[in-house]
């Protein structure tokens, strides 16, 4: 015969519930200092100013993610070209936390410093995808990088598995940048990333976004383009200035319930210097 046990008195009760409660405190606030940090370490990672060029009007907007672990790898960044042109990516690291935020870190200085050697986006976007696979990590990152001339207006742009661009014209008209690109970087070696050339004519602008921006809960991501759309046709109609219009961006990913970093990345030209219009020239692979 099995004795029963004795059912636990009220002081034990309230002692293992003590325990407990005690123990998920502890647990919410190691999860909330993981996500602390790694929201410091990627702000930290982000640019602290843009290139200030005359005639070229450069803005962008970062939002973390709302949902618990979701902070992520997003990135922005923009900087000056040894030949006086100017380097533009957004990206986002697969992964969410500590690690994403780490790595991201490490893609956007990698692609700084390959950038200092080769610029054409294609070569370049080649390269750091050979350089994230040397790293032997079990992540990888998507990525758009474009290369400008405030000279001349010719912006040249390539994909790495990364959601379009948008564009718009001074009167109004915009529409999805559907240009062909190649796989996320560390994916795949040898992979080759097609380069498209465009013209950023006067009072044009160029809107770049990571998927946090166009994709949640709410809607799919060629919806949530469509609305960058409508809101760059608006803001060149209008003569909205471009950390306006990053703002308005960012504010429609919040209002969408993203549940994703969300970074958004802006690029107009006021009219000042040579900006001939242009169509779109697809190049070959490198």
């Amino acid at each position: 015969m099995f004795r029963k046990r004795p059912a636990p008195d009220g002081e034990e009760l309230l002692a293992r519930l003590a325990s407990l409660t005690t123990r998920a405190r502890e647990l919410a606030e190691l999860r909330r200092s993981q996500v602390e940090l790694a929201i410091a370490l990627q702000r930290d990672m982000l640019p602290a100013d843009l290139p200030a060029v005359p005639g070229i009007h450069l803005a962008a907007c970062y939002s973390p993610a709302y949902a618990g672990l979701n902070v992520g790898g997003d990135w922005y960044d923009a900087f000056t070209l040894p030949d006086g042109r100017i380097g533009l990516s957004v990206g986002d690291v697969q992964g969410h936390a500590i690690d994403a935020a780490a790595f991201m870190g490490q893609v956007r200085v990698g692609l700084r410093a390959l950038a200092s050697v080769t610029s054409e986006p294609g070569d370049l976007l080649a390269c750091t995808n050979e350089l994230v696979l040397s790293l032997n990590k079990d992540l990888f990152a998507t990525c758009t990088f474009m290369r400008y001339d405030p000279a001349t207006g010719l912006l040249e742009s390539a994909r790495a598995g990364h959601v379009p661009c948008v564009r718009a014209t001074a009167d109004g008209r915009a529409e999805v940048c559907r240009d062909e690109g190649g796989p996320p970087l560390g994916v795949l070696e040898g992979s080759d990333y097609p380069v498209t050339r465009y013209r950023l004519g006067t009072g044009g602008v160029f809107v770049l976004v990571t998927d946090g921006v166009v994709e949640g809960p709410s809607l799919n991501v060629d919806e949530g383009l469509e609305r960058v759309v409508r809101l760059a046709s608006l803001a060149t109609a209008v003569g909205m200035e471009a950390h306006a219009l990053a703002a308005a961006v960012l504010k429609n990913a919040e209002l969408i319930g993203h549940e994703d970093d969300a970074a958004v990345l802006v690029v107009g030209h006021d009219g000042r210097g040579v900006t001939p219009e242009g169509g779109t020239v697809r190049l070959p692979p490198r």
